[in-house]
């Protein structure tokens, strides 16, 4: 592993909402991150799609991450503000967030995301977007 991939697994091992909801790594690079996530019942709403509430946390916290890997060492990131656009019924198998780096200043950081659905083999569908201003926390 590298002191990358390092710093970013040891942060999201310590989010209790990330186990809760049984999300793991997928991708940890250079001003991108990836978290995917299974469908469970235990997360779905009423309809019986995944709930809003999770696809939004792990399109966070894949913003967030993606913003921790330009973070100068030894500082942190929080969410200074988000808005997502649900797209479609987050229906699927599996979930992928996707958080890429747009913009990395000294002191915000702006993220774009996405969250695909997949059904067995059929095409990833995009069921939610997110742009994300990350604070960076020094020290």
């Amino acid at each position: 592993m590298t002191n990358l991939q390092d710093r970013i697994t040891t942060s999201f091992q310590a989010q209790g909402l990330m186990t809760t909801l049984g999300a793991e790594l997928a991708l940890v690079s250079e001003g991108e991150v990836h978290i995917a996530l299974p469908f469970s019942e235990r997360l779905s709403q009423q309809h019986g799609y995944m709930h809003a509430g999770a696809i939004t946390s792990i399109l966070d916290s894949a913003c967030g991450y993606a913003a921790l890997t330009k973070a100068p060492p030894g500082c942190e990131v929080v969410t200074a503000e988000f808005k997502i656009n649900l797209l479609r019924p987050a229906l699927g198998d599996r979930f992928l967030a996707i958080g890429r780096v747009q913009n990395a200043g000294r002191s915000l950081t702006v993220c774009t995301g996405e969250v695909r659905a997949f059904s067995g083999a059929a095409a990833p569908k995009v069921v939610a977007l997110m742009q994300a201003t990350i604070a960076t926390i020094r020290p």
